[in-house]
C-alpha cells in the first residue's frame, strides 16, 4: 500500500483546483476506480474490526432503523469488562438479528485501527485541513440511516464497498459548531432550511464526495449493500484563537483587575464601556504580539491527531526501527512473517553474499544483502515494511527465498 495523499484522494483533480473552487465553497462528486480505496477498508476488515469484542460499546458501535437509533439493550448484551465492571456490549447475534431487518451500522471513531482507515486521516491532516476522525457507515438496500441534517464540520465521504445515492441540498448552516445552539434543531427546522435539491448523487466503490462545513444532505443504499467511511475533518476556528487569548491574558494585569462597580449611575456606565473598550485596544495589541503568533501558528500547523507511532523493540535498541510507519502506514491486509532466526547476518564472500541456513547456504546480491540484514534484525516482517525500507529490492522475491530457506515462517 502507497501512502495516500491528498493529491491521491482527489485524483484526477489537483489540489490546487480543488483550494480554488471546492473547498468551504461548494460541495464536490469526484468518480474513482472500483479499486480506488479498496485498502481503506473492506467487508473482510469490518468483521475483523467487529469481532474485536471488548472495543465496542453502544456508544462506539449503534444500530440505526430507517432514522431512529435501536436503544442499546435491544442490540448488545449486559457484560462485565476485563476490569469486571458492568457494560452492554455488542452482541453477534442480535446484530445480526437487526441487519437481516436491514438496519444500519454505524463504527465510530475507527481513524487509527488500522492503517488503511488511518491513511486517508493522514492524508487530509497532512494537507493542513484539520483534524480527521473517521466513522464508517454500513447501509443495506431501502433503509436510511439519517433523515437531512448538516454536519459540524467538513465530510470527506469514501465509498469502500457497494453503492449510495446522497441527496444534496442547496441549504447550508453559517458554519456551525458542536454546541448545544447548533446541535439543538429540530427535524422540522431542518427539512424547513435544507431547501431545494441541489444534486443526487449516486456514490459507488471508489468515489469521493466532499462536503463544506453545514452543508444540508442525506443519503440511502439503493444497492444491496454500502459502506462508506465519513472522515469528519474540523479545522483550527476563531473560537481556538480566543482560547489562546484567554491563557495569555493571565498574564496581563488589565485583565486582572476589577471592572468599575456598577451603581445606575451614568458615570458608572460610562466607566464600564471605556474599560471594555480598553481591555478589546488591549486585545488587539495581544493578537499583534510575536509570542501569541508563534503560538497561535504552532496551534493550526499541528492541528491534528497524534496515532501510533509505537516499535517498542526499537525503542530497547532490541531491533531495527520499521520502516512502515514513516513510510506508507503499512497495510492491514499484509501477512506478516515471524523471525525465525534473529539475529542471523549475511557475510561476505569475496565479491559476494551469503547467508547462513540449516539447509546451506543462499547467495545474495549486495542489495539483498543489505535488505536481508534488515529483515532479520526485526521480530517479524511485512512485504509493504521491506518495501517501504528498500525499495530497490524485489520484496516478495526475497522474502520468499528467506521463507524456503527456513529463515522466516508466517505470523
Amino acid at each position: 500500500m502507497t501512502a495516500m495523499t491528498l493529491e491521491a484522494l482527489l485524483a484526477p483533480m489537483t489540489p490546487a483546483q480543488f483550494f480554488a473552487e471546492y473547498h468551504d465553497r461548494q460541495p464536490l462528486h469526484l468518480k474513482g476506480a472500483a479499486g480506488k480505496f479498496a485498502s481503506v477498508l473492506s467487508w473482510r476488515g469490518i468483521n475483523r474490526l467487529l469481532d474485536m469484542t471488548h472495543v465496542w460499546s453502544s456508544h462506539s458501535l449503534q444500530v440505526l432503523m430507517d432514522g431512529a437509533p435501536v436503544p442499546a439493550e435491544q442490540y448488545c448484551a449486559r457484560a462485565n469488562s476485563r476490569d469486571n465492571q458492568p457494560v452492554l456490549q455488542p452482541d453477534a447475534a442480535k446484530l445480526r438479528g437487526w441487519v437481516e431487518r436491514g438496519a444500519s451500522l454505524v463504527m465510530n471513531d475507527v481513524d487509527s485501527l488500522t492503517p488503511g482507515l488511518a491513511s486517508v486521516s493522514e492524508a487530509l491532516e497532512d494537507a493542513g485541513l484539520g483534524k480527521a476522525q473517521a466513522n464508517v457507515y454500513i447501509s443495506f438496500q431501502s433503509h436510511k440511516a439519517f433523515p437531512a441534517h448538516y454536519d459540524t464540520h467538513d465530510v470527506w465521504a469514501v465509498q469502500v464497498e457497494g453503492e449510495k445515492t446522497w441527496n444534496v441540498w442547496e441549504g447550508r448552516a453559517d458554519n456551525p459548531l458542536p454546541h448545544p445552539l447548533f446541535r439543538n434543531v429540530s427535524q422540522a427546522q431542518h427539512e424547513q432550511k435544507k431547501g431545494k435539491l441541489r444534486e443526487r448523487v449516486v456514490l459507488r466503490a471508489g468515489d469521493l464526495l466532499y462536503l463544506p462545513r453545514g452543508w444540508y444532505h442525506d443519503a440511502l443504499a439503493e444497492a444491496p449493500a454500502s459502506v462508506h467511511v465519513a472522515y469528519g475533518v474540523n479545522a483550527p476556528l476563531g473560537m481556538d484563537l480566543v482560547n489562546i487569548l484567554l491563557e495569555r491574558a493571565l498574564y496581563d494585569a488589565e485583565f486582572r483587575k476589577s471592572l468599575p462597580r456598577q451603581d445606575g449611575s451614568a458615570a458608572a456606565r460610562f466607566a464600564l464601556t471605556s474599560r471594555a473598550g480598553q481591555l478589546g485596544q488591549r486585545l488587539a495589541e495581544l493578537c499583534r504580539d510575536p509570542k501569541v503568533m508563534e503560538v497561535l501558528t504552532g496551534f493550526v500547523a499541528d492541528y491534528r491527531f497524534k496515532r501510533g507511532g509505537n516499535d517498542l523493540l526499537a525503542a530497547r535498541g532490541l531491533a531495527a526501527p520499521s520502516a512502515a510507519a514513516a513510510a506508507d502506514g503499512g497495510d492491514a491486509e499484509a501477512p506478516a512473517l515471524r523471525v525465525l532466526q534473529p539475529g542471523a547476518k549475511p557475510v561476505r564472500r569475496g565479491a559476494d553474499w551469503v547467508l547462513k541456513t540449516a539447509g546451506g547456504t543462499l547467495p545474495l546480491s549486495p542489495p539483498e544483502a543489505e535488505a536481508a540484514g534488515w529483515v532479520l534484525s526485526r521480530p517479524d516482517v511485512a512485504e509493504p515494511e521491506l518495501r517501504a525500507a528498500h525499495p530497490g529490492v524485489d520484496a516478495p522475491a526475497l522474502l520468499g527465498r528467506l521463507q524456503e530457506a527456513g529463515l522466516l515462517a508466517p505470523a
